[in-house]
């Protein structure tokens, strides 16, 4: 269960984020009524927000996820592989600081975007990416062996992000697509699958027995809600714009 969120407000550098995606530039204005709804689907989820102001020498610093770890025995601050962002991790820390003592971290050549990583139970799985390597992942591993949690690395090839095409659902269920579907690492789970054409919806998110799912994607949406879960819907299109989605809007904890 979690009990609290950080979220940072988007900055209107936002139009100027890393991304691979063909869907055109955010409308800002838009972004900012988004992000306050999701802000408000966390707290219907039973969480304490604390929402930090907006960067604007960060265009991507609303993905809070990325440049931090939160466990239940420590924070692992991150070292992002996108060079834009490596110095998001000096704003996040001083803010972390207030609810964690041990706070540990990830150093060069070390990189680590928590996209990446996907927890579940007191297991953490890390994806290899373009944005997280395998020095980053073997100091994370360390990390967590060192404060009684354990983690193993994912290789793929056809996301940005692990968690962009894989999320844990709890009761050992995984809500997958694409290649995580068939993937060795994941044999033991039930999958479910995500609905062709919905892929961005592999994105959703477990909080407190409600799952949040991206608007626009009904037939994800029936899946969740048929396995027993309250699904919450959150229009994060803006977002999706900048390769961002529900998951990288929030630490949660």
């Amino acid at each position: 269960m979690f009990s609290r969120a950080i979220v940072r407000t988007p900055c209107k550098a936002l139009v100027e984020g890393i991304t691979s995606a063909d869907l055109g530039l955010p409308n800002y204005e838009n972004a900012l009524r988004q992000h306050q709804h999701y802000v408000e689907a966390l707290q219907y989820c039973g969480l304490d927000v604390t929402q930090l102001a907006a960067d604007e020498s960060f265009p991507d610093s609303t993905f809070v996820e990325d440049v931090a770890l939160l466990t239940p025995n420590c924070a692992i601050i991150t070292r992002p592989g996108a060079p834009s962002r490596t110095g998001e991790v000096a704003a996040i820390e001083p803010v972390i600081a207030n609810f964690y003592q041990n706070i540990e971290h990830i150093t060069a050549p070390g990189c680590v975007e928590a996209g990446d990583i996907m927890m579940v139970g007191d297991h953490f799985y890390i994806g290899l990416s373009e944005r997280t390597n395998q020095q980053g992942a073997d100091q994370l591993i360390a990390i967590l062996q060192k404060n009684d949690l354990s983690g193993s690395v994912v290789s793929f090839s056809e996301v940005l992000h692990l968690k962009t095409g894989i999320n844990y659902l709890e009761d050992n269920m995984m809500l997958a697509s694409g290649e995580f579907l068939t993937h060795s690492d994941f044999s033991q789970f039930s999958m479910r699958e995500v609905p062709a054409g919905e892929s961005y919806a592999a994105n959703s998110v477990w909080i407190n027995g409600k799952v949040l799912v991206p608007a626009g994607h009904p037939q994800t949406q029936d899946l969740i809600a048929k396995l027993g879960y309250e699904v919450v819907t959150v229009d994060v299109s803006e977002f999706q714009k900048i390769d961002g989605g529900l998951s990288c809007l929030s630490l949660r904890f």
